[in-house]
């Protein structure tokens, strides 16, 4: 009786050892000063093909770290550069693939209904190996297209940091 009551008793503590260890993640995210690093790159970037612009860095769940505006960026850049980053961590894919997807499939067209979300190109993920762990967002360039150009090239310049 004592060793069934025993043997319970230390299955019992096994299982719920490995649900603990479930409860508890470990994640990746983004540091104050690789998003600095990657706002600054992307601002310059864009700043060395005579566009003002706006960078926005954000984490893993969407909270801005960092913020870089370019002299005479225009007001609205600030909150879709924002608006874009958001999108980007959330969807874990590129603006511009996500409005592309968009377009390709009228069905999914309520995803720009979610509040926060911008679909305009210039929205990239930061990633660490395969795993999202924030995104930049740059608004203020003639086109999309040119925004994302940016944020790529503010992302490949800390592409030492994303290991």
């Amino acid at each position: 009786m004592i060793s069934k009551l025993f043997a319970s008793t230390l299955v019992l503590s096994f299982a719920s050892l490995g649900a603990s260890a479930q409860a508890v993640r470990i994640e990746k995210n983004m540091s104050m000063d690789l998003a600095t690093k990657i706002a600054t790159a992307a601002v310059a970037a864009c700043s060395a093909d005579k566009f003002n612009v706006t960078a926005t860095v954000v984490d893993r769940a969407g909270s801005v770290r960092a913020v870089v505006r370019a002299d005479n960026a225009g007001p609205h850049t600030l909150a879709a550069s924002q608006a874009k980053a958001f999108t980007s961590a959330s969807g874990k894919n590129t603006t511009l693939a996500m409005w592309e997807g968009v377009q390709k499939n009228p069905a999914s067209a309520n995803v720009a209904m979610i509040p926060g979300y911008l679909l305009l190109g210039g929205g990239v993920p930061v990633k660490v190996g395969d795993e999202v762990i924030g995104a930049v967002g740059v608004g203020g360039a003639p086109g999309g297209h040119l925004d994302e150009k940016c944020a790529l090239a503010g992302i490949a310049s800390a592409q030492d940091l994303l290991k």
